[in-house]
């Protein structure tokens, strides 16, 4: 396998079409969490909806036993940012927004992918946040090409979030993946344009801002250890696809 400075991973042909297959499965069990998901529903119930569907399709919850990640998807409401852990007592309720973010093993090779929800009807600044976050995500989709550079890819993200009036968490960010769940590099969404390493094709990551309607600083809670908060408890949203680089652009694995 060839690698480039920082242990950047270029996948082979036969790498990316195991990526691939994985994420079709993401894919799917994305689409059932879409169809099921509704207001009176417990973060658990995704949960199980997750882990049977992935089961179901050959596949292993990346996210279950993950560094002593409990459960086998991330369910992060309103103010909370993302690693939202699945409980029997978080019942879903209209007006809320709530990000389900899945990863997929399968046959050995990773996937990741997030969504948001919107429950019943929202508020038009909670709507206003999950349309601006997509097309963040959106944006940076389209600067993934041979020779850009993943500082610009993120600038632009970063750049489409301020001009809407939001900020961009910098503690977290995308990462590579495919063959591992978190490969190099770490994917910054608020970085310089023209800095970061090259795209070349064969590089493996996700692209997933996420955005928040107050300020960017944020917490950890510390019962869990896990689940990040806003600290202003204002609402924050997140998309995230894997995308691979190609000869002519970008190919998405999972969406």
């Amino acid at each position: 396998m060839k690698r480039i400075r920082r242990s950047i991973r270029i996948k082979t042909k036969e790498q990316l079409d195991g990526i691939r297959e994985s994420g079709k499965r993401n894919i799917e069990i994305l689409d059932t969490v879409a169809d099921k998901i509704q207001a009176g529903m417990t973060t658990e119930e995704i949960n199980e909806i997750v882990y049977g569907k992935t089961r179901e399709l050959g596949g292993i919850p990346a996210p279950l036993n993950f560094q002593g990640f409990p459960k086998s998807v991330c369910t992060s409401i309103n103010e909370q940012v993302c690693h939202g852990i699945p409980s029997n007592n978080i019942i879903l309720k209209e007006g809320d927004i709530i990000n389900v973010d899945v990863s997929t093993i399968y046959e050995g090779y990773f996937s990741d992918s997030s969504r948001m929800f919107c429950i019943g009807k929202v508020s038009p600044e909670a709507e206003r946040l999950v349309d601006v976050t997509r097309e963040c995500m959106e944006e940076g989709i389209k600067q993934v090409y041979p020779g850009n550079r993943f500082g610009t890819m993120g600038n632009v993200v970063y750049r489409h979030a301020r001009k809407n009036g939001y900020t961009v968490v910098r503690q977290i960010g995308g990462h590579g993946v495919g063959i591992e769940f978190h490969e190099e590099p770490f994917v910054s969404f608020v970085s310089k344009a023209g800095t970061g390493e090259v795209f070349q094709p064969g590089m493996v990551f996700t692209i997933e801002p996420m955005v928040n309607q107050g300020r960017n600083q944020i917490y950890i809670d510390g019962n869990n250890n896990w689940t990040v908060y806003t600290s202003d408890g204002r609402l924050s949203a997140q998309w995230e696809v894997t995308v691979a680089v190609t000869e002519m652009g970008y190919e998405i694995m999972a969406y």
